[in-house]
């Protein structure tokens, strides 16, 4: 989620007159919600360009071509894709005069000079084959704080898997790495062990006062044969005793995490919900031995945690709160780790039907559901939404009419829509009374999937 706390002339009672300002048209998709810093946009597209455009106009500042820009030459790993790209929102170093981006393989991430996006750095996270970059980071006091993540998952049965995630601290004027944590125990290369556990989602919060930053994790490619074993052990049991029994301390697959801001350190970790072993290969495959046995049910934590400072019982308590694949969201106490609240965020009983996605609106300091609104398009809410004054902007896959929606935050009623006639798989930023988004997903993963559509345009709309 994204919260664009200083915007006043977007509100429930003037989106309605939205209209549209202004297009710009990329060669490719476009799917990362746009940076905006001193009224210049900055977004990748899967074309292979890093742009900057006026977010008044929509006219072209700047733009680099990644492939040349940096020597890289395209992994070859994305389908519909042949060059070097990056899909995450860049980050912007104001006082650096950079904006930081990483690349959708290989796992570089780049430090570009803001005023004609020329290469300032650029430096390598991760030498596995498979890794890459695809959360976007957090510039905080000069450092670059990003998770790695990889497309290992979709290797074959036999390749499958030995990478694992890690978050990293980067000065963010030179590019230097300060330091690396691993999320698994080192399975030197080795296939059969450890594998997965990727950092892939949003941006990851600081908490200044603590010196702590927040990250959450992905789910395990790979797990030792003790693990599996384990496992087994469980399914065999008409009721499973321990759901955490098979989750040993070194592994930090979907969990929680706080690291120290200086060292890198664990101060604390939570994992939440117990054996999770899952790639491509071995979906919807139980007769092979070298698939892990089950459940696996890729329960992925696909963002980051959001610090909140909720009431609970008259008491202030600062928690840390994602929602998982598993359709639960949890928040957890940031000081210790500690479970505060969780809450399966499902659909409100209505006479109205879905049967893809939707939009859920949850009492911070309890997890109760206060609202939800199933998806008008009958279609998939993959980005994140963005929340502006009282209004919730979302978008939807449909790769018909690829819609956005402004809907009240208070009761979740839809008060605007447009059609933007592809899918929108990424978020709105919001600035001054404007809205700009992106739309088209027909590359990677989304290839395979039959109701995503290609697109190629950034649209801004504003209030009269």
């Amino acid at each position: 989620m994204r919260y664009a706390s200083k915007e006043t002339k977007i509100g429930p009672k003037t989106v309605q007159n939205m209209k549209l300002k202004w297009i710009f048209e990329a060669q490719n998709d476009i799917t990362a919600t746009p940076a905006i810093y001193n009224g210049i946009l900055y977004f990748p597209s899967w074309d292979g360009y890093i742009y900057a455009v006026k977010a008044s106009s929509g006219s072209l500042v700047w733009k680099q071509f990644i492939q040349d820009l940096t020597g890289i030459p395209s992994t070859g790993l994305i389908v519909n894709v042949n060059v070097t790209v990056a899909r995450a929102t860049p980050t912007v170093a104001p006082d650096l005069g950079l904006l930081i981006v990483g690349l959708y393989g290989p796992c570089y991430v780049l430090g570009l000079r803001i005023n004609d996006g020329s290469l300032a750095w650029m430096t390598k996270l991760d030498a596995h084959i498979d890794s890459l970059i695809t959360m976007s980071g957090t510039y905080s006091n000069r450092a670059f704080y990003v998770g790695v993540s990889s497309l290992e998952e979709e290797r074959s049965i036999e390749e499958c898997c030995h990478f694992r995630g890690s978050f990293v601290k980067i000065d963010a004027k030179t590019g230097v790495i300060l330091w690396k944590t691993y999320m698994l125990p080192n399975n030197n290369g080795q296939r059969g062990e450890y594998a997965g556990a990727a950092i892939w989602g949003s941006s990851p919060p600081i908490d200044v006062p603590r010196k702590l930053v927040y990250i959450a994790t992905g789910n395990l490619y790979s797990a030792p044969q003790r693990i599996r074993d384990c496992s087994e052990r469980e399914n065999n049991q008409t009721f499973p005793t321990n759901t955490t029994s098979c989750v040993e301390p070194e592994n930090h697959s979907n969990s929680f995490l706080a690291l120290d801001l200086d060292t890198g350190n664990i101060k604390w970790y939570h994992q939440i919900g117990g054996y999770d072993v899952w790639f491509f290969a071995c979906h919807n495959i139980s007769s092979s031995p070298d698939c892990p046995p089950g459940p696996n049910p890729d329960a992925d934590f696909g963002e980051a945690p959001m610090l909140l400072t909720v009431k609970i019982n008259s008491t202030r308590k600062d928690i840390a709160v994602a929602t998982q694949k598993s359709g639960f969201t949890w928040a957890l106490d940031r000081d210790t780790g500690d479970l505060v609240w969780s809450t399966n965020f499902i659909l409100s009983p209505s006479n109205k039907s879905t049967t893809a996605g939707g939009w859920v609106a949850m009492e911070a300091s309890t997890g109760k559901v206060l609202w939800s609104l199933g998806n008008p398009s009958n279609a998939s809410t993959q980005g994140p939404v963005t929340v502006a004054n009282g209004v919730v902007f979302a978008g939807s896959t449909n790769n018909v009419t690829g819609p956005i929606y402004a809907i009240d935050a208070k009761v979740g009623n839809i008060l605007w829509s447009y059609d933007t006639g592809a899918t929108i798989y990424g978020g709105v930023s919001v600035s001054d009374g404007c809205i700009y988004v992106g739309h088209g997903y027909k590359v990677g993963l989304g290839s395979f999937n039959p109701a995503f559509s290609t697109g190629k345009s950034l649209f801004c709309f504003c209030v009269d």
